[in-house]
Parts: C-alpha cells; structure tokens; sequence
C-alpha cells in the first residue's frame, strides 16, 4: 500500500536515521580525540547501524513504489563535557528516535496499512535494544563517578563491541 502520509512519515524517518548515523559520528571523534578507543568503537558500531536503518527505510520506500525526498540533515553537536554527558545525550536521542518509530506504527494503523506495521515492529524491537544498551553504559559511567580506572574498564568493554550487519525484513 501506498499511502502519500506513511510514504511522507517514512521519508522523514530515513532523514532522523541519518542524522542519528552523523550525531553518532561526531561523538565517535570525540572519543577519538580524547584516545577512548572503546568509547570511539562503541559510536563506529553506532554509526555503522544508523545507516542500516535509513538504508533500509529507504529501501522499503523503494518497495512500495513510494518516492525519496531528501531533506537536509541537521548539524549535530560536537562539543561534550564527558562521557556521562555523551551517553545521556544519546539516551535521549534514542527515546525520541523510538517515539519517531512508535508514531510511524501510529500511522501504519491509521491508514490500515499492516505491511508497513509488520515493518516498523522490527524496528520498535531494534530501539528497545538500543535504549538498553545505551542505560547500561550510562549507569556504569554514573557509578565510576568518573574514576579514571572504571573508565578505563568500561573503554576496554566497549572495545569488545562489534559490528553485525542489520538484517531489515521487507
């Protein structure tokens, strides 16, 4: 089904993705920069995923004969105070990117399309996982309090991370 509103919706989504994909890079300079090459891995995996999930809303537009519209993408922030602040920062972006995928699924039961809602489940199921993993890291960089030897432990945790291709149903 072809809905010009869920054709839209998902326009707009493949655009947060690849902004999540750029926010996500910066942070990865950031670590870089600082040599948390944990830290730096743990935003390259990031990175690597976010592009998966826009690569694969656009190819689901595509499927469903929709067209793509481009839009330009935001200027992320690049400036951090520390490692807290960076994994509560994207803790908050996950939360919104996973209200952005539960109103999608708003819109796919809308317009009563249940291709699209089959979907869009795999990814309300992905944000789950990202926003879990992303608490796990922040409560342990709120439980370090900033100790330079528990850092040190969660960068070599995070350097452990590796990168799995998404495989998007649709």
């Amino acid at each position: 089904m072809n809905n010009e509103k869920m054709v839209k919706a998902l326009n707009d989504q493949v655009n947060k993705e690849l902004f999540s994909a750029y926010f996500y890079l910066a942070m990865q300079s950031y670590f870089s920069l600082l040599n948390l090459d944990g830290f730096s891995n743990f935003f390259r995996v990031q990175v690597q995923e976010e592009r998966d999930h826009a690569l694969g809303f656009f190819n689901y537009i595509n499927k469903i004969g929709g067209k793509l519209t481009f839009a330009e993408i935001q200027k992320p922030r690049s400036e951090f105070s520390g490692p807290q602040e960076v994994f509560e920062l994207t803790l908050a972006h996950e939360q919104t990117v996973t209200q952005s995928i539960y109103s999608l699924m708003d819109i796919a039961r809308e317009v009563r399309d249940h291709t699209t809602e089959i979907f869009v489940q795999w990814f309300i199921t992905e944000q789950a996982e990202e926003e879990e993993n992303v608490s796990r890291v922040l409560n342990k960089l709120k439980l370090i309090k900033g100790d330079g030897a528990g850092l040190f432990m969660i960068d070599n945790e995070l350097a452990q991370r590796v990168y799995v291709p998404a495989v998007i149903p649709g």
